[in-house]
């Protein structure tokens, strides 16, 4: 019986005013940094009051401009772009190492580590670039000899100094980028309503000056990543261009703009010696070009955030903190603990509260109870 008498039992709040300076201190001082924390950090600088939609659904379309002039042939977009205009990831050609006139057939291996003196030094199963090994050692020239393969001949020479398209640094991109935030259906395009067509034949991206343009000369992308041009063109390098959609839906429409960063993504490889930069091998009508370029890839991100009244739920379970904290100081280590115990913490039983002197008076009177109240809003008030 005593288990199931103390199963069903209630509790309910006691207000106990304590008046006392040293915790009222405490208290006050521990609600007033709280509430500093979610003015300043929670609500100005992190707006946690907003839900933000961090998915976004995106839409970019590229197109390079220009002409050069590499090796006496004018190149135009057909020429220097690989994959076709369009894309969000495309390579710009600045350097060629050309092979001319390949054919498949056998030919010596125009690599040094392959040369010999004797059939038994190319019995090595050793894959080339140029083909594969037919076992024979045969003239590369008048004093050297080198394993034949069978291939595409004449082997490529991809050690040989090859100038790199100048014209290439005056390149211009043109980027058209969409978004649109699914959560809360909001769709924007980096082309602002403001934007003529008399602005797109002029312009040129400048952070400060022209942060909104979107025609970037190709010199200025490299400038902005921190890297050299005429570096960059030579060894090959993969640039990125980060278009930022960060929106604030508590705002009006106009003030959600993109914001453009630049970065080169192969920074660690431009460091090995090795493999420095970026290149790859195209194959042309009877040709074979060795090329260096530049790789753009174009990334969208950003997130939306209108307010949220849910999320302010947070601050009354944050400023029960001080509340806490005061008791615990009072319960263990004031003097008067003790007596702060006899006032919060009361038992009440039916016999108890019969037996009492307050019950037995309010019976008599007619239900009136005499006993004396704090004047704190009906609590019991302690002076320490």
């Amino acid at each position: 019986m005593n288990c199931v008498a103390e199963f069903f039992t209630y509790e309910t709040t006691k207000s106990v005013v304590v008046k006392s300076w040293t915790i009222g201190v405490i208290n006050r001082a521990v609600q007033l940094l709280i509430i500093s924390y979610f003015i300043g950090w929670v609500f100005l600088h992190e707006k946690a009051y907003q839900v933000r939609d961090t998915f976004i659904e995106s839409s970019v379309v590229t197109k390079v401009k220009g002409f050069g002039k590499y090796t006496n042939r004018v190149m135009d977009t057909a020429d220097y772009v690989t994959p076709p205009q369009g894309t969000s990831v495309f390579v710009i050609i600045t350097k060629q190492i050309v092979t001319e006139n390949q054919v498949q057939g056998f030919c010596p291996e125009s690599e040094v580590k392959y040369s010999c003196v004797s059939d038994s030094d190319c019995q090595r199963p050793v894959p080339t670039t140029g083909g594969i090994l037919t076992g024979r050692c045969v003239n590369y020239n008048r004093s050297l000899r080198t394993c034949e393969i069978q291939g595409w001949c004449p082997a490529e020479v991809d050690t040989v100094q090859a100038p790199i398209m100048l014209e290439a640094e005056n390149f211009t991109l043109f980027i058209k980028n969409s978004i649109r935030f699914p959560l809360f259906d909001f769709e924007k395009g980096n082309l602002l309503p403001n934007l003529t067509a008399q602005d797109i034949r002029t312009c040129r991206f400048h952070p400060v000056t022209q942060p909104f343009c979107p025609i970037l000369r190709l010199g200025d992308i490299v400038r902005f990543a921190g890297q050299d041009f005429s570096k960059l063109a030579s060894t090959g390098g993969i640039l990125g261009i980060k278009i930022g959609w960060v929106c604030d839906l508590d705002r009006s429409w106009e003030h959600c703009v993109p914001s453009y960063t630049f970065t080169r993504l192969d920074s660690v490889s431009e460091k090995n010696n090795v493999s420095p930069g970026y290149n790859f091998r195209q194959a042309q009508v009877k040709s074979l070009a060795w090329t260096c370029s530049g790789r753009m890839s174009l990334l969208s991100y950003g997130h939306t955030a209108p307010s949220s009244y849910t999320q302010t739920h947070h601050i009354s379970l944050t400023t029960h903190t001080g509340t806490v904290l005061c008791d615990i100081i009072l319960l263990n280590f004031l003097k008067g603990a003790e007596q702060y115990k006899a006032k919060k913490f009361e038992e009440v039983t039916d016999v108890t509260l019969r037996h009492s002197p307050a019950y037995r008076s309010s019976q008599m009177l007619g239900g009136r109870n005499d006993e004396k109240q704090s004047t704190d809003s009906g609590a019991y008030s302690i002076g320490l």
